[in-house]
């Protein structure tokens, strides 16, 4: 039931052939913020005064007049300014809820006019595991693929591996000079991710080397600007500004020193490392060539490849298994890769892309720098690679909009993509950058092992399984709730809670912003946690449970819900605002929307428990009233948390 679009058509239909744009003002019927204002809210009267000629009152009061919403509402009732406040009655909101929860949908349905996306997320780079930086972009990915399909949108989910990037030069070149082999066959991919690790290592001190001396120049500088500063007269009136100026300056410049010295000192530190930085010198250059030779079908170099994939795919597909993450299709960059020649020669042809300094490139309107779409070198860059995506995608799925889950640092390669696609006569498809922030560790600084590398996904979902069989199956809770369970039982509610928690900890925050990864508090039972919305989830399955009565999609018919108090009927209208909530959530792509709302329903079946005896009601109607009402909470806790990919247990 979408109650908020109800409204506002009606709005829509009372201001037709008074106002311009009805829609437009209509929509700005909204929930209210405050239930003392009412259920929802209008702020359209204001707006209009001017138009119109009339004072808001007025109009407030000719919109009321036109409104036909008796069957719906108590009558409006006009407040300060002109906001007009509305009120659902009691009967239209019990009928409704009744109608939601002998639904198996939750009083949902699919949308008139479905459309069709492919959805790009996930994306891990091969031959290395999953860490905590691939989280954000799986399951945000996820949620929004199942929160589509659900509405009855055609979604086509897409993981676009980095099978074939510059990361492979670096791996293979560290595999033929550094390998551990017996480290390789034990565990292959942990070996090829320390082999990436030192290759990037090395590189990175060697570059670090002759930027060194500037850098530390570029400090000595900042510090006599600084110096010079201070030395002016104190009556000067940019003395201030420019001491500001420097010290800026200064902190710029140290950052940059500061930098370069981690990339030096762990290397220069280790005879072994020095050794092999020595040995190995232009280690970057060296690697292209790798990647170069893999890209031009070298026998030995595709041999490797074709090697080392598959067992990177199968540990990868490990970590889908457990978060329950699925895919329509795996295409990886390498399956683009026959492609690109074509692709490059299709927009010189048509005059998009030229050749600038022996590469090719297209000039976009309202960008500086070009896109490159192939180096001097011939060598084919990310940009080519999604250019000719965007080709298959459009020819062999015919989407309405390509959806990219990527973190923000990206936005920049985005908008330019965008732009050309666009330019290249795609400007019926909707291009959006769904981005994303940061996770962070307690420190505030990008979640990483004191040792400073990136913790690995499989490490991290099993810590928060732990972290929730700690919390929620430990023996002095489960005697306190009189819950006898089996050792298998606590495991599979283990599994359940902390898979869930790192899913909602994600998913609850607002997906620019960074947040904070810490497990001990994405288990807890209190809070705005997925483990919350779960335990309330298990605690009206016990209600339902010793009712003794079979309260189902079947019966409930049979159940007559009367909305007696105010924390009844509060739950009431919030459950029936899931459809919105939905719509909502995809119309930005922020799960956060819904995330927020489960929460919100969660909390408000607290009071409701608190308040109004279901058990022990004061009679058999009200009794059976309140186990509808538990049911319908239920359903729609159970439906909004499998839209995050989170599950729930009856038992908690």
């Amino acid at each position: 039931m979408q109650i908020l679009s109800l409204l506002r058509s009606r709005f829509e239909q009372a201001l037709d052939g008074w106002v311009a744009d009805p829609a437009s003002h209509a929509a700005r019927v909204a929930v209210a913020r405050d239930p003392r204002n009412g259920d929802y809210q209008a702020n359209i009267a204001m707006p209009l005064a001017k138009p119109l000629g009339m004072k808001p009152q007025d109009v407030a009061a000719e919109v009321v007049r036109r409104l036909q919403i008796d069957d719906l509402c108590e009558p409006p009732t006009i407040a300060g300014p002109g906001f007009i406040n509305l009120k659902l009655k009691d009967a239209y909101l019990a009928s409704q809820l009744a109608e939601q929860a002998a639904d198996s949908r939750c009083g949902v349905s699919r949308v008139a006019a479905p459309r069709r996306y492919v959805l790009d997320y996930s994306a891990p780079n091969v031959a290395k595991p999953m860490h905590v930086g691939h989280i954000r972009s799986t399951v945000i990915g996820d949620a929004l693929n199942r929160t589509l399909r659900f509405l009855g949108h055609h979604v086509v989910s897409d993981n676009h591996l980095g099978d074939w990037g510059t990361q492979f030069g670096m791996i293979i070149y560290g595999y033929q000079h550094f390998a551990d082999q017996p480290s390789f066959a034990q565990d292959p991919v942990a070996e090829l991710s320390r082999l990436y690790r030192l290759v990037q290592q090395i590189i990175g001190y060697q570059s670090s080397i002759p930027k060194l001396a500037a850098a530390q120049a570029a400090v000595e500088a900042a510090q006599a600007r600084l110096a010079a500063a201070v030395a002016l007269p104190a009556d000067n009136k940019d003395r201030k500004k420019q001491i500001k100026s420097a010290e800026k300056e200064i902190r710029n410049c140290q950052d940059t020193l500061a930098g370069l010295n981690a990339k030096i000192e762990p290397v220069a530190q280790s005879t072994e490392l020095m050794q092999l930085a020595t040995e190995h010198a232009g280690l970057e250059t060296r690697a292209q060539l790798e990647t170069v030779k893999l890209h031009e079908g070298n026998p030995d170099s595709i041999a490797l490849w074709q090697k080392f994939l598959p067992l990177s795919i199968t540990e990868i597909e490990s970590v889908y298994e457990r978060l329950d993450v699925h895919f329509d299709h795996t295409y990886g960059e390498s399956f683009y890769h026959p492609m690109l020649a074509g692709t490059v020669q299709k927009l010189v042809d048509s005059g998009m892309a030229v050749e600038s300094d022996g590469a090719t490139c297209i000039f976009l309107e309202g960008f500086e720098a070009p896109m490159i779409i192939r180096k001097r070198d011939g060598a084919f860059l990310y940009a080519t690679t999604d250019l000719a995506t965007i080709d298959y995608r459009l020819e062999h799925f015919q989407p309405d909009a390509i959806l990219y889950v990527v973190d923000h640092r990206q936005g920049e390669h985005f908008q330019k993509l965008f732009a050309a696609a666009r330019a290249c006569g795609h400007e019926a498809t909707e291009f959006q950058h769904i981005s994303f922030g940061t996770v962070l560790g307690t420190d505030g600084k990008p979640f990483k092992t004191r040792s400073g590398s990136v913790i690995g996904l499989d490490y991290l979902l099993d810590e928060a399984v732990e972290r929730a069989h700690q919390a929620v199956c430990n023996p002095d809770r489960l005697q306190k709730a009189g819950l006898d369970m089996s050792a298998d039982e606590r495991l599979q509610v283990a599994n359940v809670v902390g898979l869930g928690a790192i899913k909602f900890a994600d998913l609850s925050h607002n997906r620019t912003s960074d947040y904070e990864f810490n497990t001990e508090k994405m288990v807890q039972l209190e809070g705005n946690t997925s483990a919350y919305i779960q335990y309330m989830y298990a605690r009206l399955q016990s209600i339902l449970r010793k009712s003794g009565v079979d309260v189902n999609q079947d019966t409930i018919a049979d159940f007559t819900i009367e909305l007696q108090e105010p924390a009844e009927r509060s739950l009431a209208l919030q459950l029936l605002q899931f459809e919105d909530m939905l719509h909502l959530t995809v119309e930005e792509y922020y799960p956060s929307v819904l995330a927020g709302y489960l929460y919100g329903v969660a909390k408000q079946f607290a009071s409701f428990f608190d308040q109004c005896p279901v058990l022990i009601a004061e009679t058999d109607a009200i009794r059976k009233s309140r186990l509808a009402v538990c049911h319908a909470t239920g359903q729609v806790l159970r439906q909004g948390l499998d839209l995050l990919g989170i599950g729930v247990v009856d038992r908690m």
